[in-house]
């Protein structure tokens, strides 16, 4: 009977010894952050891109990410408005603004991709002989002189700034019947510039995941000026102390993890054989 009970206990004590190993091998819980409020840009959420972070981001971050999609200046506006937790967008000058004026803590520049200019295969402004020896001002100017139709997305979007930088550059106001501001996001506007078979200026993203579905090709692509750089801001924690700050510092951890990193450097590769960003500045 003494012999049976020695066995026994020492089953017992083996289980207990297996069930405390294989607990203290597991990794420890992922901290619920709650929900992280994040301002982009139409460009990034139209892309895909943030749809395609978000399963892996979510489960190594332990917040749920509620997306606000909109154009940079309207992104910006929501965060100084105390509506979002954190910004990615892409324009440099209203990103310094805005951490200059005390909203935000630190501008980060972690990615890029490029604009391109995109329109009607039969090119009226013939604006593809220009690609890879002028920059995009002048070919701009010759869709301008052309009377080309151009849609823009005259949102105050990231994109927008940039286009109204390249018409200044060219030394060219933008009116008349053939300009169209059209107050959209870049998807919108490039559906209305194929239906209307007109140029528009896009990030290559968006266009590349959008294509099967436009009557565009793009014209224009090599030029120096076309880079586009998107930034991560943190809100100021004494501006806005009521925000969820620690899963915004968490977003702005992994957005630069190696494994974000890797993610972005692979996404778009099997569908358009390149990829739709770049890590980097």
């Amino acid at each position: 009977m003494q012999k049976k009970s020695l066995v026994a206990l020492i089953l017992i004590c083996c289980l207990a010894l297996c069930l405390f190993t294989a607990c203290s091998s597991q990794e420890p819980a992922v901290e619920d952050l709650g929900v992280l409020v994040l301002a982009t840009t139409t460009s990034v959420n139209d892309s895909g891109l943030m749809d395609y972070l978000r399963p892996t981001m979510e489960a190594e971050c332990g917040f749920t990410m509620e997306i606000l999609s909109q154009g940079t200046g309207a992104a910006i506006e929501t965060a100084k408005n105390g509506d979002a937790d954190v910004l990615l967008v892409h324009s440099k000058a209203a990103e310094e603004a805005f951490v200059n004026e005390g909203y935000g803590e630190s501008r980060i520049p972690f990615m890029y991709n490029y604009f391109v200019i995109a329109g009607p295969a039969d090119d009226p402004a013939a604006i593809k002989a220009l690609d890879g020896v002028e920059p995009a001002s002048t070919a701009f100017a010759a869709i301008a002189e052309a009377k080309a139709p151009f849609a823009s997305r005259g949102d105050d979007s990231g994109t927008h700034k940039k286009e109204l930088k390249i018409w200044e550059a060219a030394a060219i106001a933008p009116e008349g019947d053939w300009y169209n501001s059209l107050g959209q996001g870049m998807g919108n506007t490039l559906t209305a510039a194929s239906e209307m078979q007109a140029y528009a200026l896009t990030d290559k993203a968006t266009y590349l995941s959008m294509k099967d579905n436009l009557e565009l090709e793009i014209l224009f692509e090599t030029a120096d000026d076309l880079k586009n750089t998107y930034s991560l801001i943190a809100l100021n924690d004494e501006k806005y102390a009521d925000r969820n700050l620690v899963a915004a510092d968490k977003f702005i951890e992994w957005m630069q993890s190696e494994t974000a990193s890797a993610l972005i450097a692979e996404y778009g590769v099997e569908q358009y054989g390149q990829p739709l960003f770049f890590v980097g500045e």
